[in-house]
């Protein structure tokens, strides 16, 4: 089937993909800011970052633009909040199902799984992680930023909960990115991300439940 022709479906709306990519750009700037801060082997950053103070400086500012994206699906598309926390919350057998062929799926091989939902048992792990470390990352940041307000040993536990919580989010993120990517049918994902919108036989293969819903929803109103 030719890209002209083939059938397209909305799946993420313009506050959704914006959210998304805020996310995306806020965390990967505060990784940057934050390594010559954990380690030596990073100190030619400080000159790049405008040295230490500018580094701490931006690394806050890039803080705060991370808890953006939450007020932006609050007040724009709370619906669309609600269903990925719902959605990452709600497990059934064809979940489990699909977790055990992931490590297939993961490398690009052919693995039969059940139909999966708007989203698939790999993209709720991913949502459960970052939504618990981004709480933990903002949580404990906000600590080691402002250790005058706090307790002497909530500030000793601030800073590895901070560092632990980074670690797995970019283990995840890696995760995420090359699945979105560079994965067999990774880019029709992507697409997804960028315009809104997938093919429908992509849908169909990967999220078949939820096309379902939608083929059952239309002949319903059709009716």
């Amino acid at each position: 089937m030719s890209k002209s022709s083939e059938r397209m479906i909305k799946r993420f709306g313009l506050p959704f993909r914006t959210a998304h990519w805020i996310v995306a750009f806020s965390f990967l700037a505060l990784y940057i800011t934050a390594l010559p801060m954990y380690t030596d082997f990073f100190n030619w950053l400080w000159p790049i970052l405008g040295g230490p103070a500018n580094a701490r400086l931006l690394h806050r500012i890039f803080g705060v633009t991370l808890m953006v994206p939450l007020f932006i699906m609050i007040f724009l598309d709370p619906k669309a909040l609600l269903h990925w926390l719902k959605s990452a919350f709600t497990w059934g057998k064809h979940d489990i199902q699909f977790l055990l062929a992931f490590p297939f799926v993961f490398f690009g091989k052919d693995k039969e799984y059940p139909k999966q939902d708007f989203y698939n048992a790999g993209e709720k792990i991913n949502s459960l992680l970052q939504l618990f470390c981004g709480i933990g990352i903002v949580g404990s940041g906000i600590i080691i930023w402002k250790t005058n307000w706090f307790p002497n040993w909530l500030v000793d536990i601030g800073y590895p909960v901070h560092a632990i919580c980074v670690g797995l989010s970019v283990a995840v993120v890696i995760g995420h990115a090359y699945l979105g990517t560079f994965a067999p049918d990774g880019w029709k994902a992507f697409r997804g991300m960028v315009k809104g919108e997938v093919s429908e036989e992509w849908a169909k293969h990967h999220h078949g439940r939820w096309t379902d819903e939608l083929e059952k929803a239309k002949k319903e109103k059709g009716a």
